[in-house]
């Protein structure tokens, strides 16, 4: 078994249709691929029902708080019915689009000259997002987007959101059958790591595993991750976080271990 348990298609912030990702995953040599689009199960359906060879793993990632910064938790094997997390999504969802009209008038206001009808054929129907934002301001000549300058967290064209505590996500995902796996806890490119203290604190409140292998964390932050989650008992999983053409990284850049796999399916209630 090859496993990739993080992917995204056009349906949140991806360029990939996710009708197209089992057949992509599969040229990759996956068996088993986790959609994870950011706050949405629009297109589990159709990687579903496009895959053959490859499991398609029923997934999600979540924005949340943890203290002052935004995390991510990734959801796997969650049912996507289930009504509480449906409803926080669509929730999650409803806000994003506000936050991203007040987001491009304050970009506006900033002085690039950019439009919300730019920014939805940018979309193209996924949920409004900053990096589809940050694709409107590179048209526009600004391609440092992602700074304190413009739509950064705190930046001068950012905007609050609606978001849940990380422990709430994690109990929402329970809820809804699956288990939690904190994605990226210590990303160079993010405002702010997970601490080690943090993370036995979401370990106490159910968490399941963390993601030591991914492309933005460096191969001495993966190994401390394995360590820490050896430690606290959590599963060390690995994944690309693969967004298509947005991001340099391919299916399967980092996998995850049969073993860690059967153990999330069976901290999951799908075992």
């Amino acid at each position: 078994m090859t496993i990739d348990l993080h992917a995204h298609s056009t349906a949140s912030d991806g360029t990939t249709p996710p009708a197209s990702l089992p057949r992509l995953a599969a040229e990759a040599g996956l068996t088993v691929l986790a959609l994870t689009d950011h706050d949405t199960f629009a297109g589990l359906a159709a990687a579903t029902a496009a895959s053959s060879d490859v499991e398609i793993v029923p997934g999600v990632e979540i924005s949340c708080r943890l203290d002052d910064f935004e995390v991510h938790l990734l959801g796997l094997f969650v049912d996507p019915g289930h009504t509480a997390l449906a409803g926080e999504l669509e929730l999650i969802r409803t806000d994003r689009e506000r936050r991203a009209v007040r987001m491009v008038e304050r970009c506006r206001e900033l002085g690039a000259p950019i439009t919300l009808a730019q920014v939805e054929a940018i979309a193209a129907g996924a949920p409004l997002g900053r990096p589809h934002i940050a694709a409107a301001l590179a048209t526009a000549g600004i391609t440092d987007a992602f700074t304190s300058d413009w739509i950064a967290d705190g930046g001068r064209a950012d905007v609050p959101k609606h978001v849940l505590s990380t422990v709430d996500a994690i109990a929402l995902v329970r809820a809804a059958g699956g288990a939690a796996v904190l994605a990226h806890p210590r990303s160079v490119k993010r405002r702010a790591s997970v601490s080690d203290a943090q993370l036995a604190a979401l370990t106490s409140a159910g968490l399941a595993g963390l993601e030591a292998d991914h492309p933005e964390q460096p191969p001495e932050v993966r190994a401390r991750l394995r360590e820490v989650a050896a430690e606290l008992g959590l599963l060390a999983t690995g994944s690309s976080d693969f967004h298509g053409a947005r991001k340099p990284v391919r299916l399967g850049e980092c996998t995850t271990s049969p073993e860690v796999f059967a153990g999330l399916r069976k901290a999951s209630r799908t075992s």
